[in-house]
């Protein structure tokens, strides 16, 4: 099957190919890339400003006063509050990733669909998301607790270390027990990293397995953790795992970028309240004010965000033909070409 703008070449990909690829296909389809996205991004917007609102309303301490001013509190009452900001951000948290997922498999639908020849629309895409609901929760639900058991095998260095600063501390060490201490926070964050860098690259074909496959929830998780194993090409370059993270922190460093910089808006607005980095000061800043440009701030991420869904897609893709042939197998499926005309 010979390429078509339309239909774009499978093929083994390298890296710098894929960015490239991923960047040109987001270029081509802008317009059903951005209506897909959109959707999500204004609801997980929606949802975020209810529960930063619902935190200023149940935990106001946290959200008024300095530093000083908070130390002088009523330490129950301050760690009552934290414990309810805590519970709602984390359910939140949730949330947001299990957004992230079905805009990930909606757009991966649409991609892999063009790719494969069988182009379908947003509306078509959305369908076939919202109808693998129930597998892909499933699947999501797996995710975090096996996350879950990882976050904590990342942190128990982070944990040993702080235990022994406070073993130190109470026997009256103080220098020993603040170096251990310096030693366990280095540690517990290192640790905190790792986990969300496994937890993206473990899972980071699942949603297009669960896009473009008839697979459960659990089938799934198997079936997405062995497209990222072993390796395709020799050399260490050549592990899937090493071409997923090279990859994905690109791809990352891209959206980081694109989301400091579609914040600046909303850090001007909060600048004449205040430090834009205070909670306080967003307490204190007009909604009026502040919602437009946290507006502007939705639409240009999803403009932009795509990119990432485009690369997801293009990754299972070229796992596909690397380890199924899925290229030559698509090439014996597609009709034989009619003969020139004389």
């Amino acid at each position: 099957m010979s390429p078509t703008p339309a239909v774009p070449e499978l093929r083994p990909l390298a890296m710098g190919e894929m960015i490239d690829r991923a960047a040109t296909f987001w270029r081509a389809h802008l317009k059903p890339l951005f209506v897909m996205s959109f959707g999500f991004s204004l609801v997980n917007y929606i949802v975020t400003k209810v529960a930063m609102l619902t935190t200023q309303r149940l935990a106001p301490l946290l959200y008024t006063g300095d530093a000083q001013s908070r130390g002088q509190m009523d330490p129950t009452q301050l760690m009552g509050q934290a414990g309810v900001a805590m519970a709602l951000w984390g359910v939140l948290f949730v949330f947001l990733f299990w957004s992230y997922w079905l805009a990930t498999m909606t757009a991966s639908k649409y991609v892999v669909s063009v790719h494969l020849g069988e182009p379908v629309g947003p509306a078509d895409a959305l369908r076939r998301a919202f109808s693998r609901v129930v597998p892909m929760t499933g699947a999501y639900v797996i995710s975090m607790g096996w996350s879950t058991l990882v976050t904590v095998l990342c942190l128990v260095p982070g944990a040993l270390f702080g235990g022994l600063a406070f073993a130190a501390a109470v026997n009256g060490s103080n220098v020993m027990g603040a170096a251990l201490g310096i030693i366990a926070a280095l540690l517990a964050g290192l640790g905190a990293i790792a986990a969300m860098l496994w937890y993206f690259l473990r899972f980071m074909l699942l949603p297009p397995v669960m896009a473009t496959e008839d697979v459960g929830a659990w089938e799934a998780f198997r079936r997405s953790g062995a497209l990222l194993s072993g390796r395709v090409e020799p050399g260490f370059l050549g592990r899937v795992v090493v071409r997923a993270m090279i990859l994905y922190t690109v791809m990352s460093l891209i959206l980081i970028s694109v989301q400091l910089v579609s914040q600046i808006p909303s850090w001007v607005v909060m600048a004449q309240y205040g430090s834009p980095f205070d909670a306080a000061t967003m307490s204190r800043t007009p909604q009026y004010v502040l919602v437009p440009v946290e507006l502007l701030q939705v639409f240009v991420q999803a403009g932009l965000t795509p990119i990432y869904f485009v690369f997801c897609s293009l990754f299972y893709l070229d796992m596909r033909v690397r380890r199924e042939a899925l290229d030559l197998e698509r090439r014996m499926e597609a009709p034989p070409a009619s003969p020139q005309a004389a």
